[in-house]
């Protein structure tokens, strides 16, 4: 396969991950396999990629870090840190969460504090969750463990042959522009919406679904005749019929068996539907749904539920759950909640069952909200270990003196004997889908290298900026990177883009570093939209944010991130 083949092929994986109904590790997957089959690549060569040392390195931290995102000590400490005036309870909440996202996954730094975030009174939630998952990014770039993006570069690091990054290796750029970034955020949160609290949980807008039952007394009567548009709290929306959506609803709509209702409103509001006999929200009878403990979830970036709709998974097997109501952000859903694909970050309501806890999935599938339910947290001893040995193994592995690798291996098996972590724990939490993408993602940057189609982007590189040398090369890797991790995932913008900054520096005959530099801190760029960085999806529903209040909030940060980047990036690391 020539090398113009393979950059075209690389130009339809692009377009596929930005269009986004595949996800990444298919495409990535499918196209290390097809480079095989062509003989692009060698299977030797593909089954290497997944044995790199970098890539197993974050999969054993990020088996380690399930112990500890399990530690209540997060949720104790940000839950005094909310006091006081709002910036400076902002400015405390930034602080933590970037420490803790210099060592910890910020996934998991984040997915612990967002529940205390959105359960507390103090400040409206909409006022602090952003800033948490900006902060969780500038923290993750000033060591090499803050961020998977700096491992998965790292990973191709090693792969290209050159010495792998050191831990603190990031922080003599990162830290600076990470402080340069927070003290920017302490100005533009002021730009973020304030979405006010109610006094109870679970209390934000949903849209509800009933369906009417066949023998209802509500069938054969209108919306009018019915009382269905004086409920208390709720509003009808639409009607559901046959395959035909009826919006907006006409007092005099004559209500049919197998009627889908569509209601918006809050949900402790959904009492006013138990006037109504004949009537089942989600397969379920109101009156026995209503009887149920009701518990607020997003949907986490490793749910199985991702992509699916209600009806194509046994959801009540699952969790022995029935969902009440489905929110995104602060937009409106259009057509029947059962046939919605459901998304990373999407809130649910659910009404569940006694058993509902013990479920052992999900960890993996939810981020809980409400405080009526909360999993399984280590006690104090069990914290102190886990925390006071992955300090450790940091420790060890900065000073040279024991392999990070070698040092999370002795501290996972630590937790295993102490029962601190199961082996089914691993098992069902393993980060596979992560290893497909960046295994394959090797693959398809040793692609690009042996074919020569890294080398021809790398020509244009030097065509388009003739005249302004190497520097103007170097802002050139960075822009694309920064471009590719706002319209795709941070990980696949480091895999695409490795490979053209690597070419570009052998191009030039400079070291590569500053180039391998701006990949890494261009592939953690993400803060205008809240679709390519697995944070922002996380807080986008429970903060009830419109697309608009990331880019306001993030746009200045960009600016700056992007300005203390490529600044001290070429002082540090000179080419």
């Amino acid at each position: 396969m020539s090398a113009y083949l393979v950059l075209a092929s690389v130009g339809v994986l692009l377009a596929l991950l930005i269009h986004g109904r595949i996800k990444p590790a298919v495409l990535f997957s499918g196209w290390a396999v097809g480079y095989v089959i062509f003989g692009v690549i060698s299977e030797q060569a593909m089954l290497t990629s997944f044995s790199n040392p970098a890539l197993i390195t974050l999969l054993v931290l990020m088996l380690v870090s399930l112990a500890l995102e399990r530690s209540p000590l997060l949720e104790r400490l940000s839950d005094s840190l909310l006091q006081g005036r709002e910036w400076q309870a902002s400015l405390r909440l930034m602080g933590l969460t970037a420490g803790l996202s210099a060592f910890l996954n910020n996934t998991a730094v984040v997915g612990s504090l967002l529940g205390v975030i959105s359960r507390q009174r103090h400040i409206p939630a909409s006022r602090l969750l952003i800033p948490l998952s900006f902060a969780s990014i500038l923290g993750g770039i000033t060591t090499l463990i803050g961020t998977s993006t700096n491992l998965v570069v790292n990973s191709f690091v090693v792969n290209a042959g050159l010495p792998a990054l050191g831990m603190f290796e990031f922080t003599l750029v990162g830290l600076p522009v990470a402080l340069l970034c927070l003290l920017g955020l302490l100005f533009s949160r002021r730009l973020l919406p304030s979405h006010q609290q109610q006094g109870s949980e679970c209390t934000h807008s949903y849209f509800l679904e009933a369906r009417v039952e066949a023998g209802s007394p509500l069938v054969g009567m209108s919306i009018e005749h019915n009382g269905l548009r004086r409920l208390n709290g709720l509003f009808l929306l639409e009607i559901a019929r046959n395959d035909r959506l009826i919006s907006p609803v006409s007092p005099d709509e004559v209500l049919e068996a197998d009627d889908v209702l569509v209601f918006t409103g809050e949900v402790e509001k959904v009492q006013a539907l138990q006037q109504f006999s004949g009537l089942q929200l989600f397969g379920n009878g109101v009156d026995r749904l209503l009887a149920s403990n009701l518990v607020e979830v997003v949907i986490s970036n490793e749910s199985e539920l991702a992509n699916r709709t209600l009806q194509e998974v046994d959801f009540r097997t699952m969790f022995n759950a029935g969902v009440v109501g489905i929110r995104r952000g602060g937009r409106r859903l259009y057509g029947t909640l059962g046939k919605i694909p459901l998304r990373v970050g999407d809130s649910m309501l659910l009404a569940v069952g006694p058993d509902f806890k013990q479920h052992r999935n999900l960890d993996r599938n939810f981020h809980l909200l409400s405080n009526s339910l909360q999993r399984p947290k280590l006690s104090m001893k069990q914290s102190l270990l886990a925390f006071s040995g992955f300090g450790l193994v940091i420790g060890l592995a900065a000073l040279g003196l024991l392999p990070l690798l070698n040092g999370l291996l002795l501290l996972l098996a630590a937790l295993l004997l102490s029962r601190v972590l199961t082996l089914s724990e691993l098992r069902r939490r393993f980060p596979f889908e992560l290893m497909m993408v960046i295994g394959s993602a090797l693959t398809v940057a040793k692609a690009l290298e042996s074919s020569g189609a890294a080398e021809l982007v790398a020509d244009v590189m030097r065509s388009l900026f003739n005249g302004y040398g190497v520097m103007g090369a170097f802002v050139g890797v960075y822009l694309i990177t920064l471009l590719l991790t706002e319209t795709v995932t941070n990980n696949a913008a480091a895999a695409l883009a490795f490979p053209i900054g690597l070419s570009t520096a052998h191009g030039f005959g400079v070291d590569p570093m500053p180039f391998v530099m701006a990949v890494a801190f261009g592939a953690s760029a993400c803060f205008l939209v809240p679709f390519g960085y697995q944070t922002h999806l996380m807080v986008y529903s429970p903060g009830r944010y419109r697309v608009i209040d990331y880019i306001k909030t993030g746009l200045p940060i960009s600016l700056l991130y992007s300005a203390g980047v490529l600044v001290l990036i070429p002082l540090f690391f000179p080419f």
